[in-house]
Formats: C-alpha cells, sequence, structure tokens
C-alpha cells in the first residue's frame, strides 16, 4: 500500500483524462489548473490517465509531470508510473504478433486511401506500446486543420463509420475502437481501456477513485472507466469545467 499520510484525504484518488478535461485538445496545460492540481493534491491522491504516450503528456503536462503528480499512466496505464518510479507494462504488438497486425495495417491503408477529405497531412497510424492511433486526417495536421476536421467528420461520420468497416473485419481479433480527441481513433486489445489502469491502484486502500473526463458518454474512450463500479464519474465539457467541479467537491 502506498503510504500518502500527509493528505487531509489520504484514500482518495482523483483521476484526470488529459485532452479536454486538464488541458484544451492536445495544447498545454494552464497556470490556473496547475495551482487548482498543486491545492487539490495537499487534499487527496493525483493521477491522470491518458491514451497518448508518455512523451505526448509531457508536452501538454509538462516537464516535471512526474513528480507533479502521483500517478502517471500513459497509454492508459500500460506505462505506468507511481511517484516517479515506473511499473511494469504491456506491449500491443507481443500481443496481437506481426502476421495478424500486418493484416490490420494493409487493411486501414487501404481504407485510408480511399476516403475523400479535403485535406491529408502525416502520421496516419501511430504505432504505440499498447494501441494504435488511426488518423484519417493524419496527427501531424495543425491545431486549425484539426478544429476544420473535426466539423467535416461529425457531419459525415468519418471515423464512425471506419470504425464499424473494422468491426465488421476484424470481428474475430478481440479488439476494441474508441472514438477520441478531434482527429482520430484508438484500436487496441479489448479490456486494454482506461480501466485498465485501476489494477494499479487496486491494493492500494483507495475508498474513493474519482475519475473526471470530457469522453465519458458510449463510444467515447472515458466511458469505460467513467461508468466503472469503482470509480465515481464526472463528465466534464472543459478544463475549466473540471476547475470548477473540484473547487465545489473539495472546497479549494
Amino acid at each position: 500500500m502506498a503510504s500518502f499520510t500527509d493528505r487531509e484525504q489520504p484514500k482518495t484518488l482523483c483521476l484526470f483524462d488529459v485532452d479536454g478535461t486538464l488541458t484544451p485538445a492536445r495544447l498545454t496545460v494552464s497556470p490556473e489548473m496547475k495551482k487548482t492540481l498543486e491545492e487539490l493534491r495537499k487534499k487527496c491522491v493525483i493521477g491522470f490517465v491518458g491514451g497518448s504516450d508518455l512523451s505526448k503528456q509531457v508536452e501538454q503536462l509538462g516537464p516535471t509531470v512526474l513528480a507533479d503528480f502521483d500517478y502517471c499512466f500513459s497509454e492508459n496505464g500500460l506505462t505506468a508510473y507511481k511517484k516517479g518510479e515506473k511499473l511494469a507494462s504491456q506491449s500491443f504488438i507481443n500481443w496481437i504478433g506481426d502476421e495478424k497486425y500486418n493484416k490490420l495495417v494493409i487493411f486501414i491503408l487501404k481504407y485510408l486511401a480511399e476516403l475523400d477529405l479535403p485535406v491529408r497531412r502525416g502520421t496516419f497510424i501511430e504505432f504505440r506500446n499498447g494501441m494504435i492511433n488511426v488518423s484519417p486526417v493524419g496527427r501531424n495536421a495543425s491545431t486549425q486543420e484539426r478544429n476544420d476536421y473535426e466539423k467535416f467528420d461529425i457531419a459525415n461520420n468519418i471515423r464512425v463509420n471506419m470504425v464499424d468497416a473494422l468491426k465488421k473485419e476484424f470481428a474475430d481479433y478481440g479488439l476494441t475502437y474508441s472514438i477520441g480527441g478531434q482527429i482520430s481513433f484508438d484500436v487496441f486489445p479489448t479490456g486494454w481501456d482506461k480501466t485498465y489502469c485501476l489494477q494499479h491502484v487496486a491494493d492500494e486502500g483507495f475508498d474513493t477513485i474519482h475519475f473526471f473526463g470530457d469522453k465519458a458518454y458510449p463510444g467515447g474512450n472515458d466511458w469505460e472507466i467513467y461508468s466503472d463500479d469503482r470509480t465515481v464519474g464526472h463528465a466534464v465539457k472543459s478544463p475549466q469545467d473540471t476547475i470548477d467541479i473540484l473547487t465545489d467537491i473539495f472546497k479549494l
């Protein structure tokens, strides 16, 4: 069990999604949010859980992220840190194997090539430790291009239709598809959603685990952990919303 006796509520853990919850999508954390989290950490234990790898979370949350949070769960907890120390990790490619992986990627690339999109940038498939991230417009899109693509995507169901096609083609692969953020969706083994991180805190003696996320609806990448029996879920609309709810709950 972890010892957090310096906190007012040592058996309470607050876990946060990153994009849209602690920061605007793919942008950096605000001074107001950093101050709120510093105050919150005096009250309880804090951590984040995001689908991106640690390098992207460092870009968004700052270079001292491992010291600023008690728990850091990158790639839904497949890469995990507790008090700055790395915990055991898991790998998507070892799980799926190259033969199946190649079939999956070939199908995705062919599908993307036939889409009628207004713009395309770079990095359409990003390989991560615990998943692949698929972006029809490309992860190298600028902030403005991301905003424009998101509107186009919602109007034309680009990601929704692509996920449906993958589910049909690879029904026997045991994969989950999760649409998150503005421009992409994640593909990972079923059960490797954000609830994966909860195994890292299962034996730490927490009475209450709060989770805050902006994609807390069926199909969104916060839904599984938001609706899990082990958490108290809070759906937020923006980082400011997160601050307001925290201030109300913990009297910050």
